[in-house]
């Protein structure tokens, strides 16, 4: 498991265009040569590889991106996709009316 000093003094090595530190679990915290730090998830659905994002680094901690990690794995465990899940999430807070065809016309 990558530890906050870890993910504070990560860097991209030069000529590459990405670098990815593995936590565990799926979850990794990639590294861009311009400096910026993201966490991303992989998983596969239907033998298919996906992943999701969790969040920017300094804004979101290696313990937090654990949490959405399990919230995520959760889901998938469920029998739902976590990255549609999240879309249709998304979706329903653009349409607070409800979910009618006028308030999605609208």
């Amino acid at each position: 498991m990558l530890t906050d000093a870890e993910c504070k003094n990560a860097t991209c090595p030069p000529g590459k265009s990405r670098a990815r530190l593995a936590c565990s679990g799926g979850l990794y915290l990639e590294i861009s040569p311009a400096g910026s730090k993201r966490w991303f998830w992989k998983y596969r659905k239907d033998g298919k590889e996906g992943r999701m994002a969790l969040g920017s680094y300094p804004d979101v901690g290696a313990k937090d991106a654990r949490k959405a990690r399990d919230a995520a794995k959760l889901l998938k465990t469920d029998g739902r996709d976590p990255v549609m899940a999240r879309k249709v999430e998304k979706l329903k807070a653009l349409t607070p009316a409800g979910n009618t065809f006028k308030a999605t016309a609208l």
